[in-house]
This record gives C-alpha cells, sequence and structure tokens, in this order.
C-alpha cells in the first residue's frame, strides 16, 4: 500500500507532466503554424525583392539587360532557393538558371525539407518586370512549396525547440521538486495524526499535536485531534470517578446493613424497630440510588420517547413549588413563583422531574429560613425557567463539574444533605432531549441561580 506521501508526489508529476506536454503541444503546434505563415510570408516578399532588383538592372533607354549583374542575382537566389529564368519582352531568355547546375539544388533543397520532415515540391509563379509602368520583361521563380525553410531558419526552429524543451524538462524538475516538499508537508501532519490517534486508542490521552501548521485545515485537524484527545480523557476520569462514586455509595449502606444485622444475629445488638428501621432506610438509599441510574440511563439514550403537549412553565414552576411545600416548611424557608406564562411544547412529567430537581437542591444547600424564588420568563423563541436561592452556593471552580454525575461539591458532602449527585445530571439530560440548555450562575455563600431555557420550536439533540 503506497503512503500518502508516494500518492501525492505521482500525482503532482503526472499533472506537471500532463501539462507541461500539452503545453509543449500547443506551442510546437501554434510556433510552427506562426513560423510556417511568416516563411510564407517571407518567399512572397522575397519574389517581390527579386523583381525589383531585377528591375534595377535593366536600362530603359538602351532596351537591354545588364547580364553580368542579372547572373550575380540568379546566382544569389539559386542558393536561398529560388530557381529564376528571366525573360525580355519578347519572351525569349535573358538568363535561365538550368544552365548553371540548378538541378544540384533542387535535389539538395527537396532532401533536406524530406529530412525534416516536410513534404512539397517545387512550384512555379511568373511576375512582371515593369519600369515606369511599362512591362519590359518577366521573371519565372521556382521554389519548393509550400514553403522552404533555409539553413539558418532551420537552426533558429531547432534551438527554439530545444529552449522550449529544456524549459519544459526543468519545469518539471522544478514541479517535482516543489511536489515532494508540499507532499511532505502534507502528508508529515495526517501521518502525525495517525500515530497519536492509534496512541489515543491505546489510551494515551495526555499527547498532543503540535499547532501553527500554517495550513487552515491542517490546523483545524490538530485542533480537533488535541479535542478529542482532551475529550477522551475527561471520559475516562468520568468513567473511573463513576466506578469509583458507585461502589463508594453501595459499599457504605451494604456496609451499614451487614454490620447491624450481623450484630443483631449475633446477639450483641437487641434487634428493635429502631435499628430494623434504619437497616430498612439505607436499603431504601440504595433501592433509590438503583432508581435513579436507572433513570439516567433511559434518559440518555438516544430513544427517549417525550411526550410532549403545550403546556404553560408558569403552571409547572407553581405545582413543584406546591409539591416541595413540605420540606420548604420544615426548614422554615419561603418560596415564590413570579413572571408570566410561558407556553412550550414539552413532556410535562419530564419537566416537572426537572424543576423539581432544582427546588429540591435548592432547599438542601439554603439555610433554615432562606428564601428560595422561582421566576418563569416568555420570550419569542424560548420559555425561561429561573431557580435563585441565597444557600451556600458553588465555588467557581467546581461549576463546570456540578452537572456531571455522582459529583458533589466539598460543601455538600454529606449524603444525608448531598444524595447521590445524580439529580442536576437528570435534569441537565433531560432537557437536553427537549432541545434546551441549562447552566448555573453561583458564587459560594452567596447562592446560586440555575437556569432553563427551553426553545419553543425543537428538535431532541442526538
Amino acid at each position: 500500500m503506497k503512503s500518502i506521501r508516494t500518492h501525492l508526489s505521482a500525482t503532482i508529476l503526472l499533472l506537471v507532466s500532463i501539462t507541461i506536454g500539452f503545453i509543449g503541444l500547443f506551442s510546437n503546434v501554434f510556433i510552427n503554424r506562426a513560423f510556417t505563415q511568416y516563411i510564407t510570408e517571407q518567399g512572397k516578399a522575397r519574389s517581390e525583392s527579386i523583381v525589383y532588383e531585377l528591375e534595377r538592372h535593366y536600362n530603359f533607354f538602351n532596351r537591354v539587360w545588364n547580364s553580368d549583374y542579372v547572373h550575380i542575382i540568379g546566382m544569389y537566389f539559386m542558393y536561398e532557393g529560388y530557381i529564376l529564368t528571366v525573360f525580355d519582352l519578347n519572351g525569349d531568355i535573358v538568363w535561365d538558371a538550368e544552365n548553371h547546375d540548378c538541378w544540384h539544388v533542387m535535389d539538395e533543397i527537396t532532401s533536406r525539407m524530406i529530412s525534416r520532415g516536410t513534404s512539397g515540391e517545387f512550384v512555379t509563379n511568373t511576375y512582371d518586370i515593369t519600369i515606369n509602368g511599362l512591362k519590359v520583361g518577366s521573371v519565372s521563380i521556382t521554389y519548393y512549396g509550400p514553403y522552404f525553410i533555409s539553413e539558418a531558419d532551420y537552426l533558429f526552429i531547432r534551438a527554439l525547440n530545444t529552449v522550449l524543451m529544456s524549459v519544459g524538462i526543468l519545469a518539471g524538475i522544478i514541479a517535482v521538486f516543489i511536489g515532494v516538499i508540499l507532499a511532505r508537508r502534507i502528508s508529515r501532519p495526517v501521518t502525525r495524526t495517525a500515530e497519536i490517534a492509534k496512541q489515543i486508542a491505546e489510551g494515551n490521552y495526555s499527547i498532543g499535536f503540535e499547532r501553527n501548521l500554517k495550513t487552515k485545515e491542517l490546523d483545524e485537524l490538530a485542533s480537533a485531534i488535541n479535542y478529542l484527545a482532551r475529550t477522551l480523557s475527561k471520559q475516562e476520569n468520568i468513567r473511573k470517578r463513576l466506578t469509583t462514586d458507585i461502589a463508594h455509595e453501595l459499599r457504605t449502606p451494604l456496609t451499614a446493613v451487614d454490620s447491624h444485622l450481623e450484630a443483631m444475629i449475633l446477639g450483641i445488638w437487641e434487634t428493635t424497630p429502631e435499628r430494623l428501621q434504619g437497616c430498612r432506610d439505607e436499603v431504601k438509599r440504595l433501592k433509590s440510588l438503583v432508581n435513579d441510574l436507572g433513570q439516567l440511563a433511559i434518559i440518555e439514550e438516544e430513544n427517549l420517547k417525550l411526550n410532549k403537549t403545550t403546556e404553560d412553565l408558569l403552571v409547572i414552576a407553581q405545582t413543584a413549588a406546591d409539591n416541595m411545600s413540605t420540606e420548604i416548611y420544615k426548614k422554615n424557608m419561603s418560596i415564590s413563583v413570579i413572571g408570566g406564562s410561558s407556553f412550550v411544547e414539552l413532556d410535562r412529567d419530564r419537566m416537572n422531574q426537572v424543576v423539581t430537581n432544582l427546588l429540591s437542591n435548592a432547599v438542601k444547600y439554603s439555610m433554615e429560613g432562606g428564601n428560595i424564588q422561582i421566576e418563569v420568563i416568555d420570550s419569542k423563541q424560548n420559555g425561561v425557567i429561573k431557580v435563585r436561592d441565597n444557600g451556600i452556593g458553588i465555588p467557581e471552580h467546581d461549576l463546570p463539574l456540578i452537572f456531571e454525575r455522582f459529583y458533589r461539591t466539598e460543601n455538600s458532602r454529606n449524603r444525608k444533605s448531598g444524595g447521590a449527585g445524580i439529580g442536576l445530571t437528570i435534569a441537565k439530560s433531560i432537557v437536553m432531549a427537549h432541545g434546551g440548555f441549562v447552566m448555573v450562575e453561583s458564587k459560594s455563600g452567596e447562592g446560586s441561580c440555575f437556569i432553563v431555557r427551553i426553545p419553543k420550536e425543537c428538535e431532541k439533540i442526538k
């Protein structure tokens, strides 16, 4: 299996090769076409130049040609690939290249053009020679068609093609070099990601991914891996603490019940209704803990079904306050429900459970004679319930963890008052199932305010 670096390098090399090949092909075709047009136009211009040179060497007054110069012109252009035959006004030959071994030159030109991959044949065009608008003769010009490339032109074309090929090869080498560097730069963090993910899978959550990779996507990948490691580390700590807390929560009442029963069985203690009631209370607390765990498991399942109806949060708040009136009375506390109606689609029983849990915590962690206030706020998007108390409050460092299962602050370690630490977890899960969220504002010694926000149009969070 090839590495990502190999794949990227091969892909870049292929793309560069194809690109350079197409550029070279199109450049060659374009240059050849333009050069062919240029040579053709040069041939026409050369023919006109021949006619002009011949006109200059005709004596109009004496009606004679300067044969020496005509001979020089003919020989010069013959070796340039132009075979001339000059006629006077009567059609008689003044000078003919056939009399000067022109066939040797024509054979050499034909062989040269064929060797260069250009096929064609010699063509003849006749031009009038005029002076002051009067015809004094004509010249027949034979040359290799459709065009003829001289040795100088051929060397120029070959040099140009060599330059293009060299530039293409150099560009390919540079592109491959840059591609390899780019592939290495991209593959290195990806390979590192795979290594880190493997170590995370093996339980090493402390490993981190370096940032500032100077590439947005790679930086996002590094952030995601680091976030994954932190989240898994946090979940692992929660799992370990959960196991420890469950064992601790079960061990204490079981030990108490076991020791009490053993003492009564051995006759150390007299079996009295009070002692049996104590054992029963411990069993009830165990049963409550198991029920809370089972309820939490059900609530946190993705397929939790909510029986939603349109309900008034103010009515739910008042009902929860009424249900808690006995506990509030025992601690000589006061409670008030303020605000207006807010109608929201929700599960009435589940939401009543949320408010009851929050009220229960407010009662537990408030001093005798304290005050609890429930406020209902209505907005276009949400219905909000605030449960505020003036109790012992929550330390700042405990706020991010207050909704974790089995978590209790230092001020609530007593089981008789603090419970098992599952109520807030259940409340949060129910609120999230409604598509809302719950938060807390608190200062140690100054009380707490729990805020539940339920959207009026919500979907269950997956």
